[in-house]
């Protein structure tokens, strides 16, 4: 097997940035979150301006690797010798966001069956049991204006999303912000978990038990303080090895 050695000319932290955004894709693919060659999942280059990585058009996100990334800037231009091109639609929405929430280095976009099937639905995303309330109060909504080939349509973007860490563009799917692959990771995670108990939920036919707001501010709260890097880095961690066991030539 090729063994994951960082290119002579590449620095050891963009090499690093790389391997943990392959590691998303193969995650993503992994879960069942992909569709086909659509939908994107971009990451901030560390210490450089304007510059971001996105997987190359066409190919399939198990197939993503670390070195078949394609760096590229806010304008779609790319900044490497990358043979690849990249989706128009996937860098108007990712650069929109990398362009105006500095804190938000990573983006994940996707068009899952729940996180459509929500989208859809006029009230979003409910707050119908746990997992659902971690993003309670936390979530912006950007109208449908047609596919995302528009750069007029990235200031829309940029105010529906806010400080916010996920944006439901409706009719069209989810996105996740994070300051780190772990964090952006764990917000599409979750929030597609949400989405797929709120469909089952309301295929039930039955009638849905409510959680009265009082509580719903209440373990939102509980969710911001026990929040911190290092339960994300043990939960990343476990993401690793699920796909480490699986196939590790995502670090290539």
């Amino acid at each position: 097997m090729k063994k994951d050695i960082r290119p002579d000319h590449m620095t050891e932290i963009e090499w690093k940035t790389r391997q943990d955004l392959a590691a998303c894709y193969r995650l993503a693919a992994l879960h069942r979150m992909t569709d086909l060659i659509y939908t994107h999942i971009t990451a901030r280059v560390p210490d450089e301006d304007n510059a971001f990585l996105i997987n190359p058009y066409g190919w399939r996100w198990e197939e993503i690797t670390a070195s078949s990334l394609v760096k590229i800037d806010t304008d779609g231009n790319k900044l490497d010798d990358s043979p690849h091109d990249v989706n128009p639609a996937g860098f108007t929405i990712h650069s929109a966001v990398h362009r105006a929430r500095h804190d938000a280095s990573w983006v994940m976009h996707t068009h899952t069956r729940a996180g459509v099937a929500v989208s859809c639905l006029e009230e979003g995303l409910l707050p119908l049991n746990q997992i659902a309330l971690q993003f309670y109060g936390r979530v912006g909504y950007h109208d449908f204006q047609g596919i995302a080939l528009d750069l007029a349509e990235r200031d829309s973007i940029v105010e529906d999303l806010g400080d916010n860490p996920v944006l439901i563009l409706r009719n069209h799917g989810l996105l996740t912000v994070g300051g780190t692959a772990a964090e952006m990771y764990s917000n599409m995670f979750y929030l597609e978990r949400s989405c797929e108990i709120q469909m089952s939920a309301l295929s039930a036919g039955r009638k849905i038990q409510e959680i009265p707001k009082a509580v719903c501010d209440h373990t939102v709260g509980q969710y911001s303080q026990g929040s911190d890097s290092a339960g994300l880095n043990l939960e990343w961690q476990a993401h690793l090895r699920s796909i480490e066991a699986i196939d590790p030539t995502y670090r290539t």
